[in-house]
């Protein structure tokens, strides 16, 4: 058997690392939620990523303000999707171009996976997985996690207080008429 050296640690460390990444890539003790499906709506902002990723990070960051029942639930995340796409169409192209690249960091395995501590796809995280990579992220000593939060944070909330269905939940009567 040969020496062991440093270099030989080092590396064997690495490989070793590397190995258990890609495993936990293939397999996850979490159960799959169904993918996000919307296909009666044309989204211009939002790719399907995107889209898989919001529709993990809604349920969490709405978490007593959308409705009990499993279809109205699951209505009011596509509900609160859509206004995601409707508020990332309607900012400046240089913002939304720095959220794709947030997005983009957050669909990406090995980016997603280092960044979040998530190294299985979007549907197949929990809420729970879901709820500590945001705690984390929020309170985190890294600035551009905290930013990153801010932005998602604020896109969800965006999206679904921007919706009038969401309104009378909150007992928001909505804007003033204007005669």
């Amino acid at each position: 058997m040969p020496p062991v050296t440093r270099r030989r640690l080092i590396q064997t460390g690495a490989a070793g690392s590397i190995l258990l990444a890609l495993a936990a890539c293939a397999r996850s003790a979490a159960p799959e939620r169904p993918a996000f499906e919307d296909p009666s709506y044309r989204y211009r902002a939002l790719g399907e990523g995107d889209r898989q990723l919001f529709g993990a990070l809604a349920p969490v960051m709405l978490a007593g303000a959308l409705p009990g029942s499993v279809a109205s639930h699951q209505h009011a995340i596509v509900q609160a999707v859509r206004g995601v796409d409707v508020a990332v169409a309607g900012l400046p192209p240089h913002v939304v171009g720095e959220l794709h690249q947030l997005f983009g960091l957050l669909e990406f395995t090995p980016t997603r996976g280092i960044t979040t501590g998530l190294w299985m796809p979007w549907p197949r995280a929990s809420r729970d997985d879901v709820a500590r990579f945001l705690e984390r992220w929020r309170y985190s000593n890294v600035a551009l996690y905290r930013s990153g939060y801010q932005a998602l944070h604020q896109l969800v909330m965006a999206g679904w207080y921007g919706n009038s269905s969401a309104w009378d939940r909150i007992g928001y009567p909505g804007p003033p008429k204007i005669s």
